[in-house]
């Protein structure tokens, strides 16, 4: 069997003969026509290593063929560079070879077009692009990762930095969606290439002192694999054993795990078993006890308990020849196939079927895209999906005997959660085994659950430190988010009152849904709660929700000349405060202004002021939601500003408002990161929101606009961080 890191382009012939090998009724007519127009349609152009441009996609079908992907993908492989690279239109390859193949060229062109090195909201847009795509045909996500594997084995010629940036797409999104596609031998390859370009020493030392002890090793190998030949032969048990060496990714991620070195790791070889039924890989484990003694508690049972995506085998550990510990993996041939070739192995469109274990396999793509319904921030896709790609598998059953798989350490939240969203918003305890059990409970594969719920129950911020799963996370983040949100609605409706009890117009009345509904809609809400949440947070004034409601005030209006005086204090205040800024209007420069506090301006952000009656000019936003409305009703008192450029170094004032898990060392953790921004903190105050939260309210001093958004960046990737948002200044005081 050829291994993948050797997998380099020969020749059409040879790529086709291996395609016939495993699907005899493949077109090689069409095959042969695909390379054909690929090789006249890149006919000239060449890569980066010097090599004809046709080497690529012949390369990427290589692949393919070798984890026996169907035809159809063999020759959109071929083709797949064609529309990106070369005049050629996805109409004419619909023409030449039909609506299938154009589906998947398309599919990977799309695919190709996505940069997911992109700023965070950008790449969170495009895994779900490319999730989406999965769900679609996952034939399109198996020709990128084969694309994705032949770039990595040529990424030679590229930039440091490039190269860098690539090993780290690779390791942190292209080899888990191997994984969790059960293709492991394009998982190893990617994994072992990344690491060539991530950790070069640490690459090449594991691969001189494999090197280096090859000799021994294999001889080693042999002598076990022969014993085990031989004793599966007396037991009458008709088996292949084969040898098998750990790829270099693993052995480096054990060295760093345990923190050894390489000559501690004693299981460096493995044999696997291949059968012909389920009831002789029973009988092989039989066999392979008696030959060598068990290593106690590392014995796995993937048949009876499949991975989630679909990987079955017997794992077992013993002390094998000459007392070394040794992993024997046992399975059929079909398990075989799916273990080395994932969904490629089920992907067989007959008659326009699929089979049903490939739609089982990849049921795990529409769970990631199901995510999106219960999130609003673009980090925390991020964070959930990688959590869902990285974690292993435990398997619980309910007391009806379904079988739910979940991430390994999982407890009673996630399996609720995995139930019903009401059950687990509900989930008080479970029942395992029939004893009651606490909520930080991890299941044992086997387990039978059974969820006690109450409907006083509720979820509490603690139960993120107890999740495991990307579904349950969500759904708890989502509750969360939703009681902040009532808890602002109530502030806003407090502020609002107490602003119409001060308006003579509107003394007496209530800000309720009637009288607010005309606003909302007037600055873009799409309700009176959503107006009333914004009021409550700091993004609208109360001043401007009243303003809207009182038309035809009488009041004697100062002319431009006078008002801006007014803006032009007696003593500038601090610079530091936000006030006093400088800043240019209508080609004169140095007008004095304050900063409006519903939008906190910053250099770096588009503002424009706005003339008001009695207080001055004041600086906004250009896309303050407050402007707007000023802009409609006063367009005569809006002049366009600059920041000026006397003062580059000056500091302003900005305040941000974190809500998070109220747990010891938080407030550390946080200025620690605030620190490292190098941003100064001018004040803070920390309140506790019930037992469970804490809302700090940090007042910073800010250059410009960057730097402040590249901090609120990386508070809101913290897992105890529910929100990060700038207020009012006002807010922290």
């Amino acid at each position: 069997m050829l291994d993948l890191a050797d997998c380099m382009p020969t020749d059409i012939d040879t790529t086709i003969e291996r395609v016939t090998e495993y699907w005899p009724e493949a077109d090689t007519a069409m095959l042969r026509r695909a390379y054909e127009f690929a090789a006249k349609a890149h006919e000239g152009q060449k890569r980066l290593t010097g090599d004809p441009y046709i080497s690529h996609p012949l390369a990427v079908a290589n692949i393919l063929a070798e984890i026996q992907a169907d035809p159809a993908s063999i020759a959109a492989a071929l083709l797949h560079d064609t529309i990106e690279d070369t005049s050629i239109v996805i109409e004419d390859i619909q023409a030449e070879f039909g609506d299938q193949i154009a589906h998947l060229v398309e599919g990977v062109t799309k695919l190709t077009q996505l940069d997911f090195s992109s700023r965070q909201e950008q790449q969170a847009l495009n895994l779900r692009k490319m999730f989406l795509a999965m769900a679609d045909d996952i034939r399109v996500i198996m020709i990128k990762l084969a694309d994705r594997l032949h770039n990595m084995q040529t990424l030679e010629p590229l930039a440091p930095e490039d190269q860098e940036r690539n090993a780290l797409e690779t390791l942190h999104i292209f080899a888990p969606i191997a994984h969790r596609l059960g293709i492991w031998r394009i998982k190893w390859a990617l994994e072992d290439q990344a690491l060539k370009y991530l950790e070069h020493d640490a690459y090449f030392d594991i691969v001189e002192k494999l090197g280096q002890t090859r000799e021994a090793r294999m001889a080693q190998l042999e002598s076990a694999r022969q014993e085990l030949e031989d004793a599966l032969k007396d037991a009458d048990v008709t088996a292949l054993v084969q040898g098998r060496a750990k790829h270099i990714y693993s052995i480096y991620t054990k060295m760093k795990e345990q923190q050894i070195d390489f000559g501690q790791i004693a299981d460096l070889m493995a044999l696997r078993v291949i059968t012909d039924s389920v009831d002789q890989c029973y009988a092989a484990l039989g066999v392979v006890h008696s030959t060598w003694m068990p290593v106690p508690g590392m014995f796995t049972d993937y048949i009876a308990k499949p991975k989630s995506n679909d990987y079955q085998a017997l794992h077992t550990k013993v002390f094998g020849p000459d007392k070394q510990p040794m992993e024997v993996q046992i399975r059929t041939r079909d398990m075989h196939r799916r273990a080395e070739y994932g969904v490629a192995a089920h992907w067989r469109y007959k008659e326009g079927r699929t089979d049903p274990q490939a739609d089982q396999q990849i049921s795990w793509v529409r769970q990631v895209l199901d995510l999106e319904t219960d999130l609003e921030e673009h980090h925390e896709f991020l964070e959930l999906l990688q959590l869902d790609l990285f974690q292993d598998q435990v398997f619980v059953f309910t007391p009806g005997g379904d079988v739910i798989d979940l991430p390994r350490s999982a407890g009673p939240i996630d399996f609720a959660y995995r139930i019903h969203s009401e059950v687990g918003h509900h989930c008080t305890g479970a029942r395992i085994n029939g004893k009651l059990v606490p909520l930080d409970y991890e299941f044992q594969n086997g387990d039978i659950a059974e969820i006690i719920t109450s409907p006083n129950a509720r979820p509490s911020r603690d139960w993120l430190g107890l999740i495991k799963s990307s579904r349950a996370k969500a759904k708890v983040r989502k509750f969360l988010r939703q009681q902040s949100e009532q808890e602002n609605i109530q502030i806003g409706r407090q502020e609002l009152a107490r602003a119409f009890a001060k308006t003579r117009e509107l003394a007496g009345q209530s800000p309720n849904e009637e009288v607010l509904a005309p606003v909302a809609e007037h600055l873009d809400y799409p309700s009176a709660d959503s107006l009333l949440a914004a009021v409550g947070y700091g993004e609208v004034e109360p001043d401007t929700v009243v303003d809207h409601l009182v038309e035809g005030l009488d009041r004697r209006p100062l002319t431009l000349s006078e008002e801006v005086q007014l803006a032009l204090p007696e003593v500038a205040e601090p610079r530091a405060s936000g006030e006093g800024m400088l800043v240019t209007v209508e080609g004169i420069c140095g007008v004095h202004s304050r900063l409006a506090k519903c939008c906190n301006p910053l250099p770096g952000d588009d503002i424009t002021g706005y003339i008001t009656r009695g207080t001055g000019m004041s600086v906004h936003r250009t896309d303050c939601k407050n402007l707007q409305y000023l802009l409609n009703k006063e367009p005569e008192r809006i002049v366009d500003l600059d920041w000026a450029t006397g003062d580059r170094e000056a500091k302003f004032r900005a305040s941000i408002e974190i809500l998070a898990s109220d747990r010891v060392g938080l407030l550390s953790h946080i200025t620690a990161i605030v620190s490292d921004c190098d941003i100064n903190i001018a004040a803070a105050q920390v309140n506790a929101e019930g037992r469970e939260f804490a809302r700090l309210l940090l007042t910073l001093d800010i250059t410009n606009r960057q730097d402040l958004d590249r901090l609120i960046d990386r508070l809101s990737k913290l897992i105890d961080v529910i929100s990060v948002r700038l207020v009012p200044l006002a807010s922290a005081s």
